[in-house]
């Protein structure tokens, strides 16, 4: 399992973050907009998201006096390269397996 495999998903461990990341996947929101539609405090939720920024999943710029923060292109699709391998990968035992199967004689009787 790679090291950003790992980090990502540890990111979304956490169901406010995963929230929060869900709600930035609609588009970009200040603090408060996000406050809004979670019950915790705007701390907390500056907290979180500089979790996922420091992860690389979010940025954040500067709009007037707050910020407006977005997911981040990069890491989101970095993290999705990776969960495509794992996916590649299990598909690949599963068609493995199901090609090592024994199958039944077509007059086998099964029981």
């Amino acid at each position: 399992m790679s090291a950003y495999g790992d980090a990502g998903l540890g990111l979304l461990g956490d169901p406010t973050r995963r929230a929060l990341f869900e709600l930035l996947a609609r588009g970009p929101r200040s603090v408060q907009q996000l406050a809004d539609q979670l019950p915790i405090s705007r701390p907390a939720v500056s907290q979180h998201l500089r979790v996922l920024k420091d992860g690389g999943l979010v940025v954040s710029h500067a709009e007037g006096n707050r910020r407006i923060y977005s997911l981040d292109p990069e890491g989101v699709t970095a993290l999705r390269a990776w969960l495509d391998g794992v996916w590649s990968d299990a598909l690949a035992g599963f068609h493995k397996v199901a090609e090592t199967a024994t199958s039944p004689d077509p007059g086998q009787e099964i029981s």
